[in-house]
């Protein structure tokens, strides 16, 4: 995994290969455009990171309280653009959503982990639908899912 030693989104930005450039600004934009008030962007992980701030969610992480708690990531690996939604992760519902809206948008099989996708041709990016997914779940409705998925796994 390579990670940025940025400390700002836009230093981040700027260090990218000339064929990151375009499509890592877009679906910045895409994101920042349509999500929900209450989520901060900042680096975290060495990539684009957006976030539940420690104002809103003390608690912060449960791996480490020190860190706010995540919810997306945008960097760029060495053969590939990858978006972590931990929501993709966390919500069943949005997972299919996802699916399907990925299909009927993009010309390229939908390359992806349990919370991860993987872009590798740069002209087959859906950036309207990574917009929309971003919007998809409020901080309240985020915070909700991960202590109750927390919950879940400490039985």
């Amino acid at each position: 995994m390579m990670k940025s030693k940025a400390s700002t989104p836009k230093e981040y930005l700027d260090t990218l290969p000339d064929d990151r450039k375009a499509a890592m600004k877009e679906l910045r934009r895409q994101i920042v455009k349509h999500l929900p008030k209450g989520f901060k962007e900042g680096i975290t992980y060495g990539m684009l990171g957006y976030y539940v701030p420690h104002s809103i969610y003390p608690a912060g992480y449960h791996v480490n309280p020190q860190h706010m708690l995540p919810f997306m990531n945008l960097g760029s690996q060495k053969n590939f653009i990858v978006l972590h939604h931990l929501g993709l992760y966390a919500d069943k519902k949005l997972l299919e959503w996802f699916t399907q809206e990925y299909a009927k948008a993009a010309p390229a099989k939908l390359d992806m982990g349990k919370g991860c996708v993987r872009f590798k041709k740069m002209d087959q990016i859906p950036f309207a639908i990574i917009g929309k997914l971003a919007g998809k779940m409020t901080v309240k409705e985020w915070i909700a899912r991960y202590e109750k998925n927390l919950q879940q796994r400490k039985k």
